[in-house]
């Protein structure tokens, strides 16, 4: 087993905020912070999240007692139920004072923007004593740090971050992992490597290169999946994750899509573009999802040319030019006409290539020759053959749009890596 399997901080990470309770804004601080300390060879033990108020002490000594580094995220701001401070001072039994540098910095914030600085944002400088200040360039609110033992409470060290993540990330960058980095006395994290594979189910996967990277010695896999797509994990020495990714590449070369946490839809555009190619999209069943995902990659405005949300067949016939009497005769989710969209999409659009989606979403629409979740797919190439697949993915109306979405950016890319 090596080191970086060996967890060498116990690291609690307490997210604050009624609003994450509630549902109204997502929680995405434990997935950043998990992964830049993985990154840095360190691992959160436990995350707990809780509503703003007297909750957060009670998490607080919970997270004191068990952790040796605790880092709370939320409850800085100026309002009557931001008390995190306060809750830490409390349970810590230290007295709060006024910084006066703090004080001055928080009043210059509001000077530089022309701002009145409101009477409410003063207990932002109050900070228990014995504290490092942590300085926050792109907000109100200042971080703060407590050494191990500053209390003679416990020996934790305790980090105090805003919640906004553009004040939050710069400051932990900044201020967090250099002291990370002396207290869990690591200083180099281990190799990790994510490689994304689209087009196999977990089962398949598992089986195809599970015993295999069982066997290597040193290395840590694991498994993040998704309807008809898996992440592959792989964690250790360079060599144990270069032998891992071997096994896995050799198993799904021609699913793997890319081996840096890029999306599919990143790496798509990034083909394109590196190949001076352009492509178009018509889509019946995705309602412009697959346009969407492409458009939502920086750079694609090289690369995107036309997208066309045909959905009722007069779309179809009257914009890239489907034939009527073959919707009549095949349906509208059918191969002729997935064959044409792609071919029609790729002459009104002028682009390099053209992928087209027809199908059933349902959960009404179905028949026994057609049941709800066929697809027909089709790829038109520049001056090559129209290629077209069909599909079944009977998983409900949104997972089948994410996967015919998924599998219609596939095809473009394979079609492009060849």
């Amino acid at each position: 087993m090596g080191d970086w399997m060996v967890v060498p901080v116990r690291i609690e990470l307490l997210t604050t905020g009624t609003e994450l309770l509630l549902g109204t804004t997502r929680d995405t601080h434990g997935a950043w912070v998990g992964q830049r300390l993985l990154g840095l060879g360190l691992r959160i033990a436990r995350q707990v999240t809780v509503p703003d108020g007297q909750a957060v002490g009670k998490a607080m000594r919970t997270g004191l007692e068990e952790g040796e580094v605790l880092i709370v995220t939320g409850g800085l701001g100026p309002t009557s139920d931001d008390l995190t401070r306060e809750s830490l001072a409390e349970v810590l039994g230290l007295e709060m004072i006024e910084d006066k540098a703090t004080l001055r910095t928080i009043e210059e914030f509001f000077a530089s923007r022309r701002r009145v600085m409101a009477e409410a944002n003063r207990k932002q400088a109050l900070v228990p004593v014995g504290a490092d200040i942590l300085a926050n360039p792109n907000g109100t609110a200042p971080g703060l740090y407590l050494a191990p033992g500053l209390s003679g409470r416990c020996n934790c060290a305790v980090f105090l971050l805003p919640g906004p993540p553009r004040e939050l990330y710069p400051m932990f960058e900044a201020e967090v992992v250099p002291r990370l980095r002396a207290l869990s006395g690591i200083e180099e994290g281990p190799d990790c490597v994510e490689l994304k594979f689209v087009g196999i189910g977990e089962s398949d996967f598992h089986q195809g290169v599970d015993e295999q990277l069982e066997s290597i010695g040193g290395l840590e896999h694991g498994y993040c999946a998704r309807p008809g797509e898996v992440d592959l994990r792989l964690i250790g020495t360079p060599d144990v994750v270069k032998e891992g990714r071997l096994v896995a590449e050799t198993a799904f070369a021609h699913e793997l899509v890319s081996d840096d946490g890029a999306s599919l839809e990143e790496v798509v555009v990034r083909l394109l573009t590196g190949q001076g190619m352009t492509v178009a999209v018509a889509e019946s069943c995705t309602g412009g999802l697959i346009a969407s995902r492409i458009t939502d990659v920086s750079g694609s405005s090289e690369v995107f040319r036309y997208g066309f949300v045909t959905y009722a067949n007069e779309a179809k016939c009257d914009l890239i030019g489907v034939d009527r009497e073959d919707l009549l005769e095949h349906g509208a989710v059918s191969e002729p006409v997935a064959c044409q969209m792609a071919e029609g999409a790729l002459r009104v659009g002028k682009a390099d290539m053209a992928v087209a989606v027809t199908g059933i979403a349902g959960p009404t629409g179905g028949s026994e020759g057609k049941p709800v979740g066929t697809v027909f797919l089709g790829l038109a190439v520049r001056g090559g053959e129209t290629r077209v697949v069909k599909q079944f993915h009977p998983w409900g109306r949104d997972v089948f749009k994410r996967q015919v979405s998924q599998s219609a950016l596939n095809l473009v890319r394979q079609a492009l890596v060849g």
